[in-house]
């Protein structure tokens, strides 16, 4: 398969380093962003978001379809699995098949694909029961991504460390 797992704590740096992975190749490039705009601060962090992003990058929008968002040739961007993950949870998708999806989506791809993570496994144990599924499944979700991954790469203060 041709995808990258990049992954790191809330504003480690990983979604600037993954859209340098992926303007490394020929544009147009693909940002499948997965958040949905719960509030005005998310709606802000979603603008601000879109004013960094360089020129070429063709936004699509896929809080939960992301099998549909990675047709076609173009090097793609997700941002993030965990906001994915976290809609799915919220609309009680089943998240074994959404992740099965995505699989036989990815090792289809012959163009570049880079996943973008939140690792929340690093901290305390949640306190409510959704808090500690949603830190199961996250951390699960990426383990079956990485197995499966070229390269894996986990980013804190902005620099890169290669773990796989």
């Amino acid at each position: 398969m041709n995808h990258i797992l990049v992954l790191g704590g809330a504003r480690s740096g990983k979604s600037h380093h993954a859209e340098t992975l992926v303007m490394a190749c020929p544009g147009p490039w693909r940002y499948v962003a997965t958040c949905r705009a719960w509030d005005d601060e998310m709606r802000t962090r979603i603008d601000r978001h879109r004013a960094d992003r360089s020129p070429g990058w063709e936004t699509v929008e896929a809080p939960f379809d992301l099998a549909s968002a990675l047709q076609g040739d173009r090097p793609v961007l997700i941002d993030c699995l965990t906001l994915w993950l976290t809609n799915l949870l919220m609309e009680e998708r089943d998240i074994v098949r959404e992740t099965t999806m995505l699989l036989d989506v990815l090792a289809a791809r012959e163009a570049l694909t880079v996943l973008v993570g939140n690792e929340v496994g690093l901290g305390i144990v949640p306190e409510n029961a959704l808090a500690r599924r949603f830190r199961d499944e996250a951390g699960l979700l990426h383990q079956t991504l990485a197995r499966s991954a070229r390269r894996v790469l986990f980013v804190a203060a902005g620099c890169a460390l290669e773990m796989k």
